[in-house]
């Protein structure tokens, strides 16, 4: 979100915060939830709050699975990597998804209708392997599935 820097919504976050280096995780993960992703500018805010540079922020971002740098799209997919989702196919599916909508994990498509993420678990190993779209779980799935509830979504 260009400019977040200036918004007082950041501004009124960052201020509810102590500038101790132990609330670098959660002012992180609070302005990601509020912004849904971590601007170059929330950044730089997030540093100069905490006297930290911003190369110290986005060491401890980047090692974090968590956080994303760019705006998430419109419908969100997460596919489960963890072992019961792994052990039923979800490899097959994260493809199947790549191939549907021409992006990676990490990624947001270009006209911003979707994004793709791999999580570790969800914890909802009886339904393996497990998609989660726009936060609602859809279990026992398979690329076939997973390609029709994308085009559903469009």
């Amino acid at each position: 979100m260009p400019g977040q820097s200036t918004d007082s919504s950041l501004i009124s976050l960052l201020a509810e915060y102590g500038k101790e280096r132990e609330n670098l995780i959660p002012l992180l993960q609070e302005v990601q939830e509020r912004f849904q992703f971590l601007s170059p500018e929330a950044v730089r805010a997030v540093a100069d709050h905490l006297d930290l540079s911003e190369n110290d922020v986005y060491g401890v971002a980047t090692f974090y699975a968590q956080f994303r740098f760019v705006p998430p799209g419109l419908h969100h997919i997460k596919v489960c990597e963890g072992t019961a989702c792994h052990v039923r196919g979800s490899d097959h599916i994260l493809e199947a998804v790549e191939r549907s909508i021409g992006i990676k994990p990490g990624q947001t498509s270009e006209d911003g209708s979707y994004s793709l993420e791999r999580v570790a678990c969800f914890g909802s190993c009886a339904l393996a392997p497990v998609v989660v779209v726009d936060d609602k779980v859809h279990g026992r799935m398979t690329g076939n599935k997973t390609q029709k509830l994308i085009e559903e979504e469009e």
